[in-house]
């Protein structure tokens, strides 16, 4: 967790300048006074500008609160220390107190009208219509306990800084020449000769030696040490695990049989079309038609409806959302039409063309499911008489298997586990209930003890003791003989490979070419083109796309196959520029990215000449104050 927030803190004052200097009021929410110990009031002086305790407290707060809510949750004091955010406040400041001071000497200020105006135009203070308001004003200045000349002074400082920024960095802009050149190194593309360089070209290996073999295990011995194992029984307490069907009788099954019947039974489904029409005489004209000989099609056809647009669907009656044309649909015979209904989109005739009956699935048929049903309701309903009856048998001193007897649970023993929830083979243990949970609690258990139960995802328990435990030991080599074998040889073949790797780039670079390397080698030469710097190329991968732009055209070189298995060497044959390439090929982000961090770069610098231009004063003792509550 520290070193993930020291991370943070680090990027988070990277080349930041700008905005550490040019903050708005950004110590809103905090307030309170600190008053410094006499003959030390100030944090920083320079020249004739100061930094009071309050002020160094009020920005501290505001950095670990920033962190604090980034993280959701507040950080420490000692990991603030940690972090070295007391330090990094303290630089922030100085180049505050720096650059106020060269605003003294150059006797820049701000107008009362310029502070009215940055005031109103703040949107903290704006009400309901955008507007600047008074009473939100002052509502937000007893909030944060400060007066509203505290805030004056405030915003005149940030703008006063903000003359000097402008001045070095406003309006600033990468050179064209520069964004030129950035857009040639980006877009630039290689075309590459390479060999593939497999394990093959130095296998096989020969056997080592026992003395080399056991020099490798010595220096290697913690990798083949045995972790500490665990031997431990558990038994489980979910519904399903005490569920007696036997205690369920055949007048309850037939019971409740007779009063879930819905449940076991499909009602009848009709496939319905329907034709809709604009008026109750467009409708009783067309079923004269019907009576008349004309199909339910053709009159369809006429009203320029399509087969899908008659389709209501195939549906029980309930589902039929208009009741006088669920009635009228479920009492037509098949393929029969009906009479004028009034429906609730206007009149409608309706066609039922399939009817799929009703099916009760009979008692015999479902009995089964019913007393399984039955039987796991008691025995979610006694779940916690038998939790109960289980802790009052280990307190009556019955162990941890006598206890499970009782209440006939099935007890599963695990010979020997590891944290990884590993055997001694290295075979994983499955089917372990809530594995990760039982793991880490049974690691965390003394032999022989009384556990909590553990809470399962089916709202039962689940018990468990250890009954051995197995420590930690270095192995011998005779025992993992042949994983040290297959170890040692894995990693010479990768020696070895590097090795001859290396003299064969050697001989290229010498001027052999890689046609005569491949036809000693008995390999194919390859060419790739488009090879794009940082591409995450399906051959190269990222690390060998970028390898070959450390070299100029005609330069050569190695990496390792992202599949992990060969080396690959290669000649850079031609590097080739973009076409077209200019200011305009940077995308406007990466354009404005650029000119930021130019703009950084000067405020360093600004800041780094001011510091030779006036002392700086640090008082350690306010320092300490300010950070004691």
């Amino acid at each position: 967790m520290l070193g993930s927030l020291r991370d943070a803190a680090g990027s988070w004052l990277a080349k930041g300048l700008l905005s550490i200097l040019v903050l708005s009021f950004a110590v809103w929410g905090i307030s309170g006074r600190i008053a410094g110990v006499a003959g030390h009031e100030s944090v920083i002086t320079v020249g004739g500008t100061s930094v009071s305790v309050n002020e160094y407290r009020l920005a501290y707060d505001r950095q670990v609160n920033a962190l604090s809510q980034q993280y959701g949750q507040r950080i420490t004091q000692e990991q603030a220390k940690g972090l070295g955010i007391d330090s990094q406040v303290l630089a922030q400041l100085v180049s505050g107190a720096l650059l106020d001071e060269q605003a003294r000497q150059m006797g820049l200020g701000v107008s009362k009208d310029k502070l009215a105006e940055l005031t109103r135009d703040d949107d903290a203070f704006k009400g309901p219509d955008g507007k600047f308001d008074r009473r939100t004003f002052d509502y937000i200045m007893t909030q944060m306990g400060m007066r509203p000349e505290d805030y004056i002074a405030n915003r005149a400082q940030v703008a006063v800084r903000q003359q000097i920024v402008e001045a070095v960095s406003d309006g600033l802009k990468a050179p064209d020449t520069f964004l030129k050149a950035v857009a040639l190194y980006r877009g630039e593309d290689r075309t590459v000769d390479y060999l593939t360089l497999p394990k093959s070209l130095v296998e096989p290996i020969a056997a080592p030696s026992d003395s080399v073999l056991s020099s490798y295990f010595e220096e290697n011995k913690k990798t083949y040490a045995a972790p500490e194992y665990r031997k431990f029984s558990y038994t489980r307490l979910n519904p399903e695990d005490i569920v007696d069907l036997s205690s369920v009788s055949d007048q309850q099954v037939k019971d409740a049989y007779e009063k879930d019947k819905a449940r076991f039974t499909t009602p009848e489904t009709r496939a319905i079309e329907q034709l809709v029409f604009k008026s109750k005489e467009a409708a009783d004209a067309a079923l004269a038609s019907l009576k008349a000989g004309a199909t339910f099609d053709k009159i369809a056809a006429a009203e320029g409806k399509t087969e899908a647009d008659t389709q209501l669907g195939t549906l029980a009656k309930d589902k039929i959302a208009d009741k006088a044309v669920a009635d009228a649909a479920f009492a037509l015979a098949l393929n029969e039409v009906s009479p004028v209904v009034d429906g609730s989109f206007g009149p409608v005739l309706l066609r039922v063309t399939k009817i799929n009956p009703e099916v009760v699935k009979s008692e015999a048929d479902v009995a089964e499911e019913i007393r399984k049903d039955l039987a796991l309701d008691e025995a979610n309903r006694i779940l916690l008489d038998t939790h109960d009856a289980y802790e009052d048998a280990r307190a009556g001193g019955d162990t941890f298997a006598e206890a499970a007897a009782k209440l006939k649970l099935k007890v599963v023993t695990v010979e020997a586990i590891d944290r990884n929830g590993q055997t001694p083979d290295g075979t994983i243990v499955k089917d372990l209930p809530q594995s990760a949970q039982l793991i880490k609690a049974v690691f965390e258990a003394e032999v022989g003890t009384e556990n909590d139960g553990l809470p399962t995802d089916a709202d039962g328990y689940l018990f468990y003791e250890v009954e051995g435990i197995t420590p930690a030991r270095d192995r011998t080599l005779d025992e993992v003989r042949p994983k040290v074998v297959a170890d040692w040889t894995a990693a010479e073949t990768t020696k070895q490979l590097s090795e001859k790797a290396d003299s064969l780039e050697k001989r290229v670079k010498s001027g052999e070419t890689l046609d005569a390397i491949a036809s000693e080698l008995k390999i194919e030469k390859q060419t790739k083109r488009g090879v794009k710097r940082d591409a995450e190329d399906a051959d190269f991968g990222r690390d060998g796309a970028a390898a070959t732009f450390d070299v100029g055209e005609g330069g050569v070189g190695l990496f390792p196959a992202p599949t992990g298995d060969a080396e690959i060497l290669f000649k850079v044959v031609e590097a080739i520029e973009p076409a077209g390439a200019d200011a305009s090929s940077v995308p406007e982000g990466q354009q404005k990215a650029i000119a930021t961090s130019i703009s950084n770069d000067l405020l360093d610098q600004l800041v780094a000449q001011l510091q030779t231009q006036y002392k700086i004063q640090i008082d350690q003792v306010a320092i300490s104050q300010a950070l004691t509550r």
